[in-house]
């Protein structure tokens, strides 16, 4: 070898070590904030510079599980148009319950020609809009929905060209007998779709007593369930931007939080083992809620984890982001 060769050969690998990833290194977490489809773009302004990718709840199943609501571009173009990825959400949410439609979700589902049909008009949607991805956030089933879950996410894998993503929500708990009985065969979804955001919060709500909204413990143990069969740099950690206050499970966000305990005069304590804040009021009423603060000790344990990233519920709730 001439000693030009070899020169340039030393300063070839100089500069592909410099350029290399070093040894053992780690991707960053990808982050997902989640916004109601008629959030103002300022939101998007203030918050965006801390997410990847822009989740927008942006249409339901109808009762009758046959179709999806309607929707147009704009959130994904203001996406974009602050750097991010956007992901149209489709829910089976009902303002007519107030809650997610089990009924509704299981006439889709129980059905493969509804499943053809809403798969397909998610992807055209996906098409026509610009949305970079799919996330399917059917809640509230049952184990005799899991066929068509399963089949729903396959189908959109095949509609969507190989750049856009399917991703799915799953309920959160640390006993892999509840992910059964709600119609989640994880490892089959998790080989089916690019990434699954599991929901780890509302471990108490207006359902139960007061709690945290999601402690870091019962977290580790969920995610400990799931990626025994789905891999860790598929799963996104669910962070939650808000409280409840019982009786009655009221959400608030964490400022409505903070102006509660600052009106009554009372004292609100950090809970280290919950990551999370509480209070008690004169009139007996308990909060919990998650604030900056707990997103960030989300952030770390998701990186501790090994796991894809977070997802963060909700912009325009949760505190500012720095």
């Amino acid at each position: 070898m001439s000693v030009v060769r070899a020169v340039l050969l030393t300063v070839l690998l100089a500069l592909l070590a410099l350029v290399a990833p070093p040894a053992g290194a780690v991707e960053p977490l990808h982050s997902t904030g989640y916004v109601y489809g008629d959030a103002p773009e300022s939101l998007i302004a203030r918050d965006g510079h801390a997410f990847s990718t822009l989740g927008v709840d942006g249409v339901t199943l109808s009762p009758r599980g046959t179709r999806v609501s309607t929707t147009d571009g704009r959130m994904a173009a203001l996406a974009h148009t602050h750097g991010l990825r956007a992901e149209l959400l489709v829910s089976n949410y009902s303002d007519r319950l107030g809650d997610f439609d089990p009924r509704a979700g299981a006439r889709l589902l129980r059905d493969p020609a509804h499943v053809e049909a809403v798969a397909g008009q998610l992807a055209t949607a996906a098409a026509a809009q610009g949305w970079d991805g799919i996330q399917v956030d059917l809640e509230s089933l049952r184990r005799g929905d899991a066929d068509g879950l399963l089949a729903l996410v396959t189908r959109l894998q095949q509609l969507l060209p190989a750049e856009k993503t399917v991703s799915i929500a799953v309920m959160a708990s640390d006993r892999a007998e509840e992910y059964v009985a709600r119609g989640y065969r994880l490892a089959e979804l998790g080989a089916a779709v690019d990434s699954l955001a599991l929901m780890t919060y509302d471990q108490h709500g207006p359902w139960s007593g007061p709690g945290p909204v999601g402690a870091l413990p019962w977290q580790r143990r969920a995610v400990a369930v799931v990626t025994t069969v789905v891999p860790a740099a598929k799963v996104d950690l669910g962070v939650a931007g808000y409280g409840y206050t019982w009786p009655g499970g009221r959400t608030v966000s964490p400022k409505q939080a903070r102006q509660l305990v600052a009106r009554d005069g009372a004292t609100a304590r950090w809970r280290d083992g919950a990551g999370e804040w509480t209070a008690r009021l004169s009139d007996g009423t308990r909060l919990w809620w998650s604030d900056a603060r707990s997103v960030a000790l989300r952030q770390e344990l998701a990186g501790d984890l090994g796991l894809h990233g977070i997802a963060l519920w909700r912009l325009g709730s949760a505190d500012p982001l720095r």
